[in-house]
């Protein structure tokens, strides 16, 4: 029988998530790529476990996350039972709704009857009763957003869910959908958008000033940039990595001689902090406070050990960030 480790708080640092009285960890597991039918599932259990020994509170989801689409839900609903009923209090656990999940027209997208139908759905294979955030995967061209953001109210106002969030929203998407919630009386609480060294858009495209403007937190997914900004692609693309599968997430075509130079670059001034490039790629994104959180993901639990590592050193001077900015613009 599992038992946490009784010092799990003891260096995790905690961030409030804007103006809510919700703190999330600086790192975040995510169960994207690792927890389907094709991993071990002790492995899956050994690295929920080992990141929640950490301080790791934060298990993010997605209701088509796997592969195959729901089995992450599932993995962790059989973790959850297995290992954390105890410690359900401790845990924020998410999930999301829009992507293509199931056959015909509400099977994906924006819809009432897509995003609460998904819902109960995530929490049939999770076997909760509720989620701690519930969240609009994408935005819906074609469904009004006053019917997406009052679908998550209603999630709400149902129990099914004690706050609500938003993905790969634009700034104005974002400024717009709190509006509506507002007016409903279930505020906007945090936005998670791709962020990483290589991928500045939520600073360039205004997102982070909206989200300042609005009080409502961010959490950074792909920090690592699918993986490019964890060391491996020093030398090119390893023959196990996500680039050679052409993974339509990853491509070997991007893995060019500029981008390796770049990473051998980045590499080095990681070094000089005495941090792994995947340790100073989390803490670059972390360095301001204006993210809440760094979503990881984990294939065992010693890679997870050496993502949460990072937060011994989240400080950059002015010359590692000019020296940062210089490699990553060319």
């Amino acid at each position: 029988m599992y038992t946490a480790h009784p010092d799990r708080y003891a260096e995790m640092p905690y961030r409030r998530t804007g103006r809510s009285g919700l703190k999330l960890p600086a790192l975040s597991l995510g169960l994207w790529h690792n927890f389907g039918p094709d991993r071990p599932v002790e492995t899956q259990r050994a690295i929920l476990r080992r990141a929640f020994d950490l301080g790791v509170t934060h298990f993010d989801l997605a209701n088509n996350y796997g592969p195959p689409p729901g089995s992450a839900e599932s993995a962790l609903g059989e973790a959850l039972k297995a290992d954390f009923a105890p410690y359900r209090d401790e845990l924020v656990i998410s999930t999301k709704a829009g992507y293509l999940m199931w056959p015909g027209p509400y099977g994906e997208w924006g819809s009432r009857k897509s995003l609460l139908s998904s819902l109960d759905q995530s929490l049939s294979r999770t076997g909760l009763e509720y989620v701690d955030i519930f969240y609009s995967h994408r935005p819906d061209p074609d469904t009004p957003l006053e019917e997406t953001m009052g679908a998550l109210h209603t999630a709400v106002q149902q129990g099914k869910a004690l706050y609500v969030g938003v993905s790969n929203y634009s700034p104005e998407q974002t400024r717009e959908a709190a509006r509506i919630l507002a007016e409903l009386g279930t505020p906007l609480l945090i936005h998670q958008p791709r962020y990483s060294m290589l991928d500045r858009r939520p600073e360039t495209s205004g997102l982070l000033d909206a989200l300042d403007e609005l009080e409502a937190g961010s959490i950074a997914y792909s920090p690592l940039e699918q993986g490019l900004l964890t060391g491996r692609y020093l030398n090119g693309i390893p023959e196990d990595s996500r680039a050679a599968s052409d993974s339509p997430f990853l491509n070997s075509d991007a893995v060019t001689e500029e981008l390796v130079g770049k990473l051998r670059a980045l590499n080095e001034i990681a070094a000089s902090r005495g941090q792994s490039l995947a340790q100073t790629a989390l803490a670059w994104v972390l360095r301001q406070g204006r993210v809440t959180s760094a979503l990881v993901g984990a294939s065992s639990p010693r890679q997870l050990e050496d993502s949460v590592a990072a937060i011994g050193n989240l400080d950059f001077d002015a010359d590692e960030l000019a020296r940062i900015d210089k490699v990553v613009q060319g």
